[in-house]
């Protein structure tokens, strides 16, 4: 006899002998189906656009994270602190001869030379 084949006697027997609710759970179920009819039904205001695009963003933290990086932006953009002021003459030189720099020497000579 295989494993099959005695699972399969079980199974049998299971199927002859089909279980019957009891009259109280029926009672107790039709009073559970009665009271959720007789229930007000709610229905949720779906997210307004704002909503919606505070979520593709990442939320409130990341909207946080980005209103202080604009915030500083501007403070640092109105009120430049002394400190920058050493760091571009560092980088660009004291003189005004930095818009003579070519950055990109190689882009568009094939179109000035004929």
């Amino acid at each position: 006899m295989a494993a099959d084949d005695t699972l399969e006697v079980f199974f049998a027997a299971g199927r002859a002998e089909a279980p019957i609710p009891s009259a109280d759970l029926l009672s107790r179920i039709m009073a559970d189906a009665q009271a959720q009819s007789a229930a007000p039904v709610i229905i949720a205001p779906r997210p307004g656009l704002f909503a919606n695009l505070i979520e593709s963003i990442g939320g409130w933290p990341t909207l946080a994270g980005m209103a202080t990086a604009g915030v500083f932006g501007v403070w640092v953009g109105f009120s430049q602190p002394a400190g920058l002021d050493l760091v571009a003459e560092q980088m660009m030189g004291t003189d005004n001869s930095s818009y003579l720099v070519d950055l990109l020497p190689a882009f568009g000579t094939e179109f000035e030379e004929g």
